[in-house]
This record gives C-alpha cells, sequence and structure tokens, in this order.
C-alpha cells in the first residue's frame, strides 16, 4: 500500500506553525519576538525549546532596522551563511562568512585560538553596525565579546549568539548575556545551531510568517 501523507506544502507550512503556536509556551514574548521564537522552534523541530530562548529588550527592532539600512550579517559558519534567505533580505544585505578566507589557518596559529575565532578578526572592517549571527562556535563568540571590550573596536548593532555544543557553548552565551554589548538574542545552554541561528535571521528580515 502506498504511504498516505500531505502533499500540500502550503497545508504542511500553516499546520506546523499552528501545531507551533498551539504547543509552545509563547505568553512572555512580544509579537516581534514571537514570530522570531515560532520559526526557531520549527528550525529544530522542538517545542520547549522557547523556555531557552532570551531576547534582551529591543533586540528584534535593533536588528530588523539594521538590516533595512543595508547592515551586512556577519556568520561564524558557512551553514549559516549559506541558509540566509537572500530573497528576504530587505537591502540586498552583505552576507559575510571569513572562517575560509586566506590566511585564516595562519591567524588561528599565531593566535593559539581557533579557525572560527581567527576568522571573527578578519570581520573589524564590516563590524560597525552589522547584525552578527553567530550559531555554531562558542570560541566565535567569546573572541568577539573579548574584541568588543575594546572601546575602539567598532560595535554591531545586534547579536545572535546561539552556539551549539558541550564546551563553551552555554558558557559563551551565558557571557553574552550577562553584559550584552548590543541587543542580543540566545538560546541558553547546549542547545543551538545554525539551522535556529538562520532561522532568526530570516525571521528578523521578513515581517511575514
Amino acid at each position: 500500500m502506498p504511504h498516505e501523507y500531505e502533499t500540500d506544502g502550503a497545508a504542511i507550512y500553516t499546520q506546523s506553525f499552528a501545531t507551533i503556536r498551539a504547543e509552545a509556551d509563547l505568553d512572555r514574548f512580544d509579537p516581534d519576538e514571537e514570530r522570531v521564537v515560532v520559526r526557531m522552534i520549527h528550525a529544530a523541530g522542538l517545542v520547549g525549546l522557547e523556555e531557552h530562548v532570551r531576547f534582551s529588550p529591543g533586540f528584534v527592532r535593533a536588528a530588523r532596522a539594521a538590516l533595512e539600512g543595508g547592515a551586512p550579517i556577519l556568520c561564524d559558519a558557512r551553514m549559516v551563511s549559506e541558509g540566509v534567505t537572500r530573497p528576504r533580505l530587505p537591502a540586498h544585505n552583505p552576507v559575510i562568512c571569513t572562517l575560509h578566507e586566506d590566511g585564516v589557518p595562519e591567524l588561528a596559529a599565531r593566535m593559539g585560538n581557533t579557525r572560527s575565532a581567527a576568522a571573527v578578526e578578519l570581520w573589524r572592517p564590516h563590524l560597525q553596525g552589522a547584525v552578527v549571527a553567530i550559531g555554531n562556535a562558542p570560541t566565535a563568540l567569546f573572541h568577539l565579546l573579548n574584541m568588543l571590550e575594546d572601546p575602539d573596536c567598532p560595535c554591531p548593532a545586534a547579536i545572535i549568539g546561539c552556539p551549539v555544543g558541550f564546551v563553551g557553548a552555554a558558557e559563551s552565551k551565558e557571557a553574552l548575556w550577562a553584559a550584552p554589548p548590543a541587543p542580543c538574542a540566545i538560546v541558553s545552554g547546549r542547545l543551538g545551531g545554525s539551522a535556529i541561528t538562520v532561522a532568526a535571521i530570516n525571521a528578523v528580515a521578513s515581517r511575514a510568517e
């Protein structure tokens, strides 16, 4: 017997978001935040993720205003940069990932740090007013925070800090949350990842559901 399943893409989309809204506890989020967290839940396939999502005041407004003004999106990993839906961006925003640029391995060796952290050093010319999207590497987030302690370092408009993993992920996000240098969004603990981060970017970039 052939399998029976929903074949209408629009119906799948509608039912998915209706299920999330029926099952997730979204009461503490304002309408802008709710749209973002629903997409993050959808990307993870995990109702309950909302318990770990935190937005600093004004994050969605700040990130959206930056994108509408043409700000670049700085990504720690290609999985993040490739997931950004370009047609949804409001100002043909540049999407930049420096991880695989020439010289990054050598810079990492000189720094005594990971390639992900070294790649963040190459963000400096683009960092002022940018939207930062870190979905993979805790070392990238830690190094960014260290950079931003220098008053001469350009400051981004907003930071999505959702690195995933078992070493440094929870700690890097708590460090961002404890003293955010810009409006931020995090997924606390070990949870996170590229798909969740991309979902947040795409949701911020578009008011559509």
